[in-house]
């Protein structure tokens, strides 16, 4: 239910309020009732869904059971329902299109889902007329609920249908393959393919490749779905990152998801980063974890297969967690530290380990001076700016780390040195 739905229950009587209040509740603790409602009104009414076995039954009883209780919840802690919170809608909704069930019959089960959830209000208000107030005054914000939770089922419905028969068959596998080989379809239906994600419109033009993995997914083990559906979830949701108005090609390959966005003109990632961070975020919230390594700019097509590798070497970069890697992103130096094996951290000197160490624990103020120094090129006043603190106060800082670690920060085999101990710190 959106924010509006909370702001609007000043404009109701106290009695109103408090009758908002428990149909809500009640409602909210007799979602598992509701959800039975609703199978029932289902498996009736729509034959694509009666036709299936215990476990696909027991995915959409659990799915109308959290679709009540997510807007209901809101509901009662007066906060607006987000995107990510009904984020499980997508990945059920991919599920039915993996299991054949048609748009139609998806969007009937969920409008009767819906209308269950309805009834079971209007039973709970009662006849008194502070209840029948109540419940028609759910009326706006159960709509809205509605309309946002059936728009991403449905596109989320929509974007694995498409995934399925375009990029991720046959034909998306083959273009693949030849643009990793570094050869552009020369004609046919593969080239119109490329062009149609702008690949190959110019011989120059810039494009990276993006490589993912799913290190897991939260939900599997219950009724949730495989790592292939989750790939198969991700090259959707890859396939939607473009920044140049088209799609992106994105294809599963064994264990990889693989994109080739083409960035145009202005061959600027900073927006498909931030738009390859948002998918991220949201698959993870949905209980996909992704790793997401993003290759350097690349001008033609001849230039894919060594940014293939280079978008697997980023992946290799990231952490247990996963996340995104952008080598555009990247400095020199920072990439050359996230390599960094043991043997580098063994050449750290142990007393200045020992110091950042301690200063870690003490919150790091030490490091962050060091870090600022540097990249203001060595102008105290400019590093006390952008620390926020007073000249004088990052110039003590600075002749305590050299008291501390016997290291000069004037001198630059020094601050490197300690730069280098600093990116490398354990943990």
């Amino acid at each position: 239910m959106s924010a509006r739905s909370h702001s609007d229950s000043a404009l109701f009587p106290d009695e109103v309020q408090a009758e908002r209040k428990r149909i809500i509740g009640n409602a909210y603790d007799h979602a598992e009732q509701i959800a039975d409602a609703g199978m029932s009104a289902i498996l009736a009414q729509i034959p694509g869904y009666a036709g299936r076995d215990e476990t696909f039954h027991a995915d959409v009883h659990d799915q109308l059971t959290r679709l009540s209780r997510s807007g209901l919840g809101a509901f009662l802690d007066h906060r607006k329902v987000t995107v990510n919170d009904i984020a499980y809608a997508r990945q059920a909704a991919a599920r039915r299109a993996r299991a054949g069930i048609t748009l139609v019959d998806y969007i009937a089960a969920f409008r009767l889902g819906q209308q269950a959830t309805w009834k079971s209000l209007l039973s709970f208000a009662g006849e008194s007329e502070a209840g029948r107030q109540a419940a028609l005054s759910i009326v706006v914000p159960l709509a809205r609920y509605n309309d946002l939770i059936s728009t991403e089922a449905a596109n989320a419905f929509l974007e694995f249908q498409r995934s399925c028969a375009s990029d991720s068959g046959r034909e998306g596998q083959e273009l693949l393959e030849s643009l990793l080989a570094g050869a552009l379809p020369e004609r046919g239906p593969q080239l119109a393919r490329a062009s149609a994600h702008g690949i190959g419109a110019e011989s120059t033009a810039a494009m990276v490749v993006v490589t993912a993995t799913v290190l897991g997914s939260q939900q599997r083990g219950e009724q949730y779905g495989t790592e292939t559906e989750a790939r198969q979830l991700a090259a959707a949701a890859m396939a939607g990152v473009g920044v140049n108005g088209l799609r992106t090609l994105a294809v599963v390959r064994g264990a990889e998801i693989i994109a080739v966005p083409a960035l145009g003109r202005s061959a600027s990632t900073a927006e498909l980063c931030e738009r390859l961070q948002a998918m991220q975020s949201k698959l993870s919230a949905a209980g996909i974890t992704l790793a997401v390594g993003v290759s350097t700019v690349v001008s033609g097509v001849a230039a894919l297969p060594k940014a293939y590798q280079q978008s697997r070497n980023a992946l290799g970069l990231l952490p247990e967690a996963g996340g995104v890697l952008a080598l555009p992103h990247l400095t020199p130096f920072r990439y050359l530290m996230l390599r960094a094996d043991d043997t580098a951290r063994h050449l750290i000197d142990p007393g200045i380990a020992a110091v950042l160490s301690e200063d870690r624990i003490r919150g790091g103020v030490l490091a962050d001076t060091i870090r600022a120094f540097a990249a203001a090129d060595m102008n105290i006043r400019e590093a006390a700016d952008k620390l926020r603190i007073h000249h004088n106060t990052a110039k003590y800082r600075l002749r305590r780390i050299q008291d501390l670690t016997g290291r000069s920060v004037r001198s630059i085999d020094d601050l490197v040195e300690l730069l280098v101990a600093i990116e490398l710190q354990p943990g």
